[in-house]
């Protein structure tokens, strides 16, 4: 009997732990993607992965999915890594295999480690462009690439100095 209910406990509170990160997820956008992933504390690695149209991604921490987002993305968006010599060139797609082997379209994703260092992308999405370079400082939001790439060359120079 007591371990019935030892049983039960452990359940429910895994269950509204379970809860409590997918109502979290809720109020992740692009502005925010990287704080949330680090903010889920991974001991390897915390991820989004969209799959096809984008339409659905899953939150993945340390490769067991926690959380699913609809809507979040659609198709349109675009990643991109900046090289100062080579200039903006857009990102190859990851590639997926899901639990059964059969490779799946990878449309977006986005991987932070335990330290919080994420992908070095630029990502362009609804006529925004979101910085994700930055390694210990927030998302920096551009209204175009334009805007992006001189704030980059700038930083450049400034480094430079």
């Amino acid at each position: 009997m007591i371990v019935i209910v030892i049983m039960g406990v452990v359940y429910t509170l895994s269950v509204t732990g379970f809860k409590k990160v997918s109502e979290e997820a809720t109020g992740v956008n692009l502005s925010n993607l990287k704080e949330y992933l680090v903010s889920l504390k991974p001991k390897k690695s915390a991820k989004i992965l969209c799959l096809d149209d984008c339409s659905h991604c899953d939150i993945f921490v340390d490769d067991i999915t926690i959380a699913t987002l609809d809507d979040f993305l659609d198709e349109s968006v675009r990643v991109y890594r900046y090289e100062y010599l080579q200039g903006v060139q857009e990102s190859m797609k990851e590639v997926y295999f899901n639990e059964d082997d059969v490779q799946e379209d990878v449309c977006f994703s986005y991987r932070v480690n335990y330290r919080g260092v994420g992908d070095q992308v630029l990502v362009e999405f609804k006529t925004k462009i979101y910085d994700f370079t930055n390694y210990f400082e927030a998302t920096k939001k551009y209204e175009n690439m334009e805007e992006a790439i001189n704030d980059k060359e700038k930083l450049i120079e400034e480094v430079r100095r």
